[in-house]
């Protein structure tokens, strides 16, 4: 597991910070289901990238996962514990459902503060 004040090498990367799982799916393995008009523009090529960030909840315990993906191959550039509060309330929202979801908005905030502050 990595440490939270590793976040700070990543911002030079351009975070998509509302890119959810399923857009990121729609986008990069389905490739001509989104159209123009979209929020996300279509993917043209291998050297599209989308760099975001899930909560995995397959673990007992839900980390943080900070993806960097384009149509051959997703990478996991970080992996995050949630602090005991963002924990809670995650799974006081999603219970003990297994999967990848978006960042709720106070972990987007955890997250920012960390990587910019």
């Amino acid at each position: 597991m990595d440490s939270p004040s590793r976040l700070k090498e990543f911002t030079r990367y351009v975070i998509d910070w509302d890119l959810a799982p399923e857009d990121a799916v729609t986008l990069y393995l389905e490739w001509g289901n989104n159209n123009w008009h979209a929020e996300h523009a279509p993917v043209r090529s291998k050297e599209d990238f989308a760099t975001y960030f899930v909560v995995d909840a397959w673990p007992s315990s839900p980390v943080v996962r900070l993806v960097r993906r384009n149509s051959e191959e997703a990478v996991d550039l970080l992996t995050l514990a949630l602090p005991p509060d963002l924990e809670k309330a995650f799974k006081e929202e999603y219970g003990n459902l297994k999967g990848v979801f978006a960042p709720t908005p106070a972990i987007k905030e955890w997250l920012r503060h960390e990587m910019y502050a």
